[in-house]
């Protein structure tokens, strides 16, 4: 999820936002952005992260970009092949959120280095663009390269489409590549309100991010554990994964939700542990900061990664 949730909010539309208490009386930002932790409780996180690295997550939020690369650029197949070694011995499945302008390489070469995908089309406002998406994301499937398509991302949240268009698209792909199963991404809350959309859906994907409802951490989890509630029953019986959740370790602080180096370990720790409890798939967002989301959603945009910009992992 992007700063368009928050914005939605502010804006008066239908985003939730933490109501609970703290969410309005959080402390200032620590200037040195380790939310207060003294040096050994940060070197203990560390180390627990590690672990639960180490021992293998279910998925991870993958961006191929490279520093000066960025979206609407062609992406070389080896950046690809360079991220993807990266994080490949730490994960069992890889999302990715486009099948053109290079990204096409992103599940081949998943799938070569054993992992299993969830392949995103990106729609947008541009018909041409969609079209394109689609057609690649459909070529992939029949490929053999894809275990899993997700048809849009967040395009109810951005109102990039309405709902008879999203739905066309949805349809249409569900037709070209039966076997695989289809789905859609977007805030927890939309499958709420859109029940076509859900309907139209083999498997509900749904981003959850208390971070962005300013929501504190130490609420977080059970907060997110509603979240899944709401769109467990929205899906009425159909599977539901997280497909995107995180916090961020530098940047500005959304109401009661203050990004920080020791809130971004706890928050990962607790949601792994919930998560691995209660057997629901989860995708971590993301596997690298992306330097390129500081024009839209400010300094805290780039920075959700387990790995930085350049690559170094900030734990393994």
């Amino acid at each position: 999820m992007s700063r368009e949730h928050w914005r939605a909010r502010l804006q008066g539309g239908s985003a939730p936002a933490w109501s609970g208490q703290g969410a309005s009386d959080a402390p200032a930002q620590p200037a040195d952005d380790l939310g207060g932790a003294p040096a050994s409780e940060l070197q203990a996180l560390r180390a627990d992260v590690r672990e639960v690295i180490l021992q293998g997550l279910h998925g991870l939020c993958f961006s191929p970009y490279e520093p000066g690369q960025g979206p609407g650029m062609q992406v070389p197949w080896q950046s690809v092949e360079r991220r993807l070694q990266l994080i490949a011995p730490y994960t069992r499945w890889v999302r990715s959120f486009s099948c053109i302008d290079g990204h096409e390489a992103t599940p081949r070469l998943a799938r070569q280095a054993g992992l299993r995908t969830l392949v995103g089309a990106w729609l947008g406002s541009d018909r041409d663009t969609n079209r394109r998406e689609i057609d690649a994301a459909i070529a992939l499937a029949r490929e053999g390269v894809v275990d899993m398509l997700a048809v849009g991302n967040e395009v109810l949240l951005r109102g990039d489409l309405d709902e008879s268009e999203l739905l066309d698209a949805l349809a249409e792909v569900r037709d070209a590549v039966p076997g695989v199963p289809v789905g859609y991404v977007d805030a927890y809350y939309l499958f709420e309100q859109h029940p076509r959309v859900t309907e139209a859906c083999d498997v509900v994907l749904a981003n959850c991010y208390p971070f962005w409802e300013g929501c504190p951490r130490e609420h977080a989890v059970e907060y997110m554990r509603d979240m899944v509630r709401r769109a467990r029953v929205a899906a009425a019986g159909r599977p539901v994964l997280i497909a995107e959740t995180g916090w961020p370790d530098r940047g500005s602080a959304v109401g009661g939700a203050q990004p920080s180096a020791a809130d971004a370990m706890r928050y990962f720790l607790e949601a792994q542990a919930w998560a691995r409890a209660e057997g629901i798939p989860m995708f971590h967002f993301s596997a690298f900061d992306e330097a390129w989301k500081t024009d839209a959603e400010g300094a805290v945009g780039a920075c959700w990664g387990l790995w930085d910009e350049r690559g170094v992992s900030k734990y393994v």
